[in-house]
């Protein structure tokens, strides 16, 4: 297996996914990385490591997709840069996947360029792990299309179902659309389009509303992008507010260095599948090739995260399945 690293993708550029390729290879003895990025940075990372040198490869790429680029100048523009040689190097059949903790929306624009659709994908999206009670769940979709409809719901749905089977290992997934109420008749004229068409979909437990996303009444979250993203972003906020919330209620009980250490260990065990580092990345379900992105600041963990991820993918042969669902 070879999976492509953006070695000048995310905050940390190139230390981080330098190490977490680093990481990776050292648990996964058939796994090879291509380090994609400015060579002279990246060897001087590596040279502060022990490795195996024939299980890493330096492919050169001058060029770096700022966070704040526009995505579509971006891949136009930058030809040489690390998400376009190493996306072009996936195509090209150099390797089997490829990751990244750069700009969402220029790989995301790179992946449907360079890549391509799925046979009878209608739209690519962005597929995220979200954490509830009940252990990561799927919240399509994330950011990739801020408006929807009826058939690329349908699709959406499917693709999370399959990719909720393989990589999630939740047998029989239930899909909810987001919406403001239970009820079938609940929201616009467009969501109710919508939901008389996911009837059809084998799964869909018909409209879920916010307060039912946490406890996990369906295994997959379908919206539009524009709420996916704003869901999505509130989630990663909870974490530190309530870190926050916590410590003042510390500072105002006078508690004791044994209770404060106690209550910290508590919040961080319950806190812990909110955690990005586990997730790794996420993948854009569509498109035909494997292409994952991460969080801006990964850590080195989270890219080895990453790099396991995308390696399920093409091990459960994701896009395969999709492809035979919806043709």
């Amino acid at each position: 297996m070879i999976v492509a690293v953006d070695a000048a993708g995310g905050d940390y550029f190139p230390k981080n996914p330098v190490e977490g390729a680093l990481q990776a290879i050292a648990e996964d003895s058939s796994l090879t990385v291509i380090l994609v990025g400015q060579e002279d940075p990246i060897r001087e990372v590596l040279s502060a490591h022990d490795y195996d040198e024939k299980r890493v490869i330096v492919q050169h790429a001058p060029q770096i997709i700022g966070m704040e680029e526009s995505p579509a100048n971006a891949v136009k523009n930058k030809q040489q840069s690390s998400i376009v040689i190493g996306l072009g190097m996936h195509k090209a059949g150099k390797c089997d996947a490829f990751i990244s903790a750069g700009n969402t929306g220029a790989l995301l624009a790179a992946s449907t360029f360079i890549l391509g659709r799925l046979k009878g994908v209608l739209r690519p999206t962005i597929a995220a792990l979200y954490p509830t009670v009940k252990g990561p769940r799927l919240l399509v979709d994330a950011g990739a299309n801020l408006e929807l409809t009826p058939e690329m719901a349908f699709q959406f749905g499917k693709m999370g179902q399959i990719f909720s089977e393989q990589i999630l290992n939740i047998e029989n997934p239930t899909v909810g659309l987001i919406n403001v109420g239970e009820e079938d008749e609940k929201g616009t004229d467009e969501l109710k389009e919508i939901h008389k068409h996911l009837k059809s979909l084998s799964g869909f437990i018909g409209n879920i509303e916010g307060r039912d996303i946490l406890p996990a009444k369906a295994d997959i979250f379908l919206t539009d992008g524009l709420i996916g993203n704003i869901v999505l972003k509130f989630g990663e906020s909870i974490p530190g507010v309530l870190m926050q919330l916590v410590q003042s209620a510390v500072q105002k009980l006078d508690m004791d260095q044994d209770q404060v250490l106690a209550v910290q260990k508590i919040l961080k065990t319950a806190m812990s599948s909110f955690n990005y580092e586990t997730i790794g990345g996420i993948p854009f379900l569509g498109v035909n090739g494997v292409s994952l992105v991460g969080h801006g600041g990964s850590s080195p963990l989270a890219i080895k995260n990453m790099i396991k991820a995308a390696v399920n993918c093409v091990e459960s042969d994701v896009n395969g399945k999709i492809v035979a669902s919806l043709n």
